[in-house]
């Protein structure tokens, strides 16, 4: 399947919304992007039309995007471009981009940022059992038997 895959340069416009969902976490957040160019009449940087994106996370993405971004930091994302359109009975028909997102980063070209590693929730085993006795009795003694090993499993 054919997809048109983005990267979108801009700032997060809306404090992300994070949702438990029935499919995993999902989170969503509006992102501006505002081109610059150079105006020649005033020899400075101007700028230009801004346009609003709606960025979807899912799963892990999800959660990190919850607990990493804020209104106003700049940010890369990257993702499959959707492009919806809706009419309502009595009312002008509206369109949204919206980018779900793959990646999205804050972007290090206008500003730091300090990197922790997600953790991952600890597995629950079962219960403690004693590592098995692996190594050979020396030459000369007898054999294990399965009395002495109750794991082992005699195959004849």
């Amino acid at each position: 399947m054919n997809e048109t895959m983005v990267c979108v340069v801009g700032n997060v416009a809306t404090r992300p919304v994070y949702r438990e969902t029935a499919s995993g976490p999902a989170a969503r957040f509006r992102l501006a992007v505002t081109s610059r160019y150079w105006d020649r009449e005033k020899s400075a940087w101007a700028d230009g039309h801004t346009n609003f994106f709606t960025v979807w996370a899912n799963r892990q993405l999800a959660t990190n995007t919850a607990a990493s971004l804020s209104v106003g930091e700049p940010v890369i994302v990257q993702g499959r471009l959707k492009i919806r359109t809706e009419t309502r009975e009595g009312q002008q028909g509206w369109m949204s981009a919206d980018v779900d997102a793959v990646s999205i980063g804050h972007d290090l070209a206008r500003g730091t940022t300090a990197f922790r590693r997600a953790q991952r929730p600890e597995q629950t085993s079962g219960p403690d059992r004693p590592e098995p006795n692996w190594e050979s009795k020396p030459e000369g003694s007898q054999a294990a038997t399965p009395q002495q090993h109750p794991q082992a499993t005699v195959v004849t």
